[in-house]
């Protein structure tokens, strides 16, 4: 593998480019070239992987993903990066230009077997890495960086206060670790908060897990209620107890499973 750009290295780059970063974008640029090794190395990927990265951003972990073998399509939404993706990866990967949260992978990925590798951007992180799980089986594997808080949230058990929605989702499609945390200073520029790696590996969902997830929504947008309450529209009390569950409970009291319990009594 190549060695991955450092702090100087990607500064200057941009500088060289002109490029002006844009807060509104989330751009936070990994600097570490021993966390970007890191990174490929807890992704599994190799010769004959297929990758599809998300923020290519300068293009770090982009070349590095590529010069272990694997085949990368890393999409990226600003287009005043593309003179530094040219310099940085070349012909190494195909770099699509366009923005992620619009994008249909489930038609953009030829065949199975794809791993998500990406440093998401903060602001749009979350709902990107819920949507391939919900949404695109073609990714078997994903392998996201995002602030510590959003992967506490991802990993959370039943009863935490991290615990909600999302939560639910990556415990109903996948089995999480969280890999390591990275540090502000790491970045350029440098984030306000800290930031983890998870390694989430697909699970074939159970056929009711949508329903499921619906109903955690509906159940956590009352999360100071009782579910006999927030899912009074849903449910008499006496169903919610047919389905092993106490409905004095309340949202972050429930598993994922008792929301499939839920789900196959509706």
């Amino acid at each position: 593998m190549g060695e991955p750009l450092g702090r100087a290295e990607t500064v200057a780059l941009l500088e060289r480019h002109a490029v002006r970063l844009r807060k509104s974008l989330g751009q936070h640029f990994l600097t570490e070239p021993n966390v970007v090794r890191k990174i490929v190395e807890v992704s599994g990927v190799g010769p004959g992987s297929k990758v599809l990265e998300i923020g290519a951003g300068a293009g770090t972990l982009t070349r590095a993903l590529a010069d272990v073998g694997a085949t990368v399509i890393a999409y990226e939404i600003d287009e005043g990066l593309r003179p530094v993706l040219e310099e940085t990866v070349g012909d190494r990967a195909q770099v699509r230009f366009g923005d992620a949260a619009t994008i249909d992978f489930e038609s953009e990925l030829p065949g199975q077997g794809w791993s998500l590798v990406a440093n998401l951007p903060y602001n749009v992180g979350t709902p990107i890495v819920l949507d391939v799980l919900r949404h695109v089986p073609a990714v078997d594997r994903v392998v996201v960086m995002l602030q510590r808080e959003a992967i506490q949230r991802f990993a959370a058990d039943p009863g935490s206060r991290d615990y909600g929605v999302p939560s639910v989702v990556v415990a109903l499609h996948g089995t999480i670790e969280v890999a390591l945390h990275v540090a502000p200073h790491l970045f350029v520029p440098r984030p306000k908060v800290e930031s983890s790696v998870a390694v989430i590996d697909r699970i074939e969902p159970d056929p009711l897990a949508e329903q499921a997830i619906l109903l955690a929504g509906a159940a956590f947008g009352q999360r100071r209620k009782m579910v006999r309450s927030s899912l009074r529209a849903r449910f008499a009390p006496d169903e919610i107890q047919q389905a092993g569950i106490d409905p004095t409970r309340r949202a972050e009291q429930l598993s994922p499973d008792d929301y499939l319990r839920l789900a196959a009594i509706q």
